[in-house]
């Protein structure tokens, strides 16, 4: 096995070097990134997207697109002559249930793995997500022992919980399986949470819950790249990972740092928690009672993401896999800054 050089010099050693790897989510902020990491590294990615618009895009980043949901019975098929599969598709609402959180982060978990299992593939990583461990309480530089709670906050946390479980049940049929759990995934590309945070402080409404001072792990999105390939080749199967930048910040100063980087100024408004979290029950019954036509503003599930402390212990991910954030947060900071400039330019 001969080592390959990914972008940015990470290190990959793929366990089948010269079989594909099957990514669903291409086409995603996290996808694009694995197929960037991967391809660079000449590993050979098929990705399945939904549509030709996302084809395109991931045909220009260099695999090669499988176009289907994540029910489609032709999945196995288009599987065939991979050795390994990262499963990185997921309804990342943290709005009300919709029908597309079970179908995607559920029946589709069941879905992929089923076909992978049919396909022969050997091993996959599970991307998954610190919100199956969320209650709405503090959770204080917790492992991978932590349990999940009895209740959780929203559909999003509870239905990626059930895909993890989903996708371990797949190990107890010869599918090697890791689970890779980052938080806060930021950086270059991000159409995710980056465009979100820009329009709340521009529009002037965004406001820091308690101050904003408690502590969160976060993940720059080439440390997320590079945590799950290291899951891929190195990790035990039934295993589970957290991956984060290493040592956590307060989260009012990693979002204001990130949005100066867009040339914004960071709020300066502050609420208390109670309040906000007693707007979001009220605004979630109202919008249960309209049918879901009015959107609650803000949720339980956002709450628990962002109103107060997540910090992550990585020790395991570092012991085990090897793994070493690739990229400091001053440099993702850097990066954004300097792409936000081009941009302008």
């Amino acid at each position: 096995m001969t080592d390959r050089i990914a972008e940015g010099g990470r290190v990959v050693s793929p366990p089948f070097p010269d079989a594909p790897v099957f990514l669903t989510g291409g086409s995603g902020y996290l996808g694009r990134n694995l197929i960037r990491h991967f391809v660079s590294a000449g590993v050979e990615v098929t990705a399945l997207v939904r549509s030709q618009e996302a084809a395109n895009m991931v045909l220009e980043l260099g695999a090669v697109p499988v176009e289907g949901g994540l029910d489609d019975p032709r999945l196995a098929q288009a599987m065939e002559g991979c050795a390994a599969l990262i499963h990185a598709a997921a309804h990342t609402s943290h709005g009300l249930e919709t029908p597309d959180h079970k179908m995607v982060n559920v029946e589709g978990t069941r879905a992929v793995f089923a076909a992978a299992l049919t396909a022969g593939v050997k091993r996959a990583v599970h991307v998954s997500t610190e919100s199956v461990l969320l209650n709405g309480r503090a959770l204080v530089n917790v492992d991978e022992s932590h349990p999940s709670p009895k209740r959780f906050p929203g559909a999003y946390s509870r239905t990626k919980a059930q895909a993890e479980t989903i996708a371990l049940a797949s190990a107890r049929d010869g599918l090697e399986v890791m689970v890779v759990r980052p938080r806060f995934v930021w950086g270059r590309d991000d159409t995710t949470a980056l465009p979100i945070l820009v329009a709340a402080a521009r529009s002037g409404q965004m406001a820091w819950i308690d101050g904003g001072h408690y502590l969160t792990s976060a993940t720059h999105v080439a440390n997320a790249c590079h945590g799950i390939d290291l899951a891929l080749c190195k990790g035990s199967s039934g295993e589970t990972y957290f991956i984060t930048d290493g040592e956590p910040l307060t989260f009012r100063n990693l979002v204001s740092r990130i949005l100066e980087t867009q040339g914004i100024a960071a709020p300066t408004k502050e609420v208390p928690s109670w309040l906000v979290r007693a707007v979001a029950g009220v605004a979630e019954g109202v919008a249960r009672l309209s049918g879901g036509r009015i959107k609650p503003p803000v949720t339980r599930q956002d709450l628990a993401t962002m109103a107060g402390e997540v910090t992550l212990d990585i020790s395991k991910a570092r012991r085990k896999l090897g793994y070493a954030p690739t990229v400091s947060v001053e440099d993702g900071l850097a990066e954004l800054a300097r792409r936000a400039a081009a941009d302008q330019q």
